[in-house]
């Protein structure tokens, strides 16, 4: 039911560059996490899961890598927040970035071998045990 959901909203993204660059972030999210791709809401498209215990007592569970088909820009989340990866997005390519999300125009515009390195290492990162830092503390450290 996932792989069909999954396949449901990819086919309905536009604009066709950002379909086409979902369908490509499938691909390379799967093999950095060696996981399936679920739908999550609004519009995320995750794999795996991490748990989070924050010092001020907040604890959970959410996605451990994922990426969201917007009309503007793909939004790529790094829960570990980009300050963590700044060497490597520093050889991305044309990008954007908040505290936790990269925001991609074009995947063609980038170096996919290092955008699959970011979403492997983050990953790895948070799915290594119960990881403690929210992603602004992160990059204030």
């Amino acid at each position: 039911m996932a792989a069909a959901e999954v396949e449901e909203f990819l086919a309905g993204v536009t604009p066709a560059v950002r379909q086409r660059d979902a369908l490509t972030l499938v691909e390379l999210m799967r093999r950095a996490t060696g996981e399936e791709p679920v739908l999550q809401h609004p519009g995320i498209v995750a794999f795996g899961r991490y748990h989070y215990e924050y010092a001020s007592g907040r604890s959970g569970d959410a996605a451990a890598a994922g990426f969201a088909p917007r009309k503007t820009a793909t939004v790529v989340y790094l829960s570990d927040g980009t300050a963590a990866h700044a060497d490597a997005l520093s050889r991305l390519g044309p990008h954007t970035s908040g505290v936790g999300c990269l925001y991609l125009k074009r995947l063609d515009d980038i170096d996919l071998t290092v955008l699959e390195a970011v979403v492997r290492r983050s990953y790895e990162t948070l799915t290594a045990g119960t990881f403690g830092t929210r992603a602004p503390e992160a990059s204030a450290g």
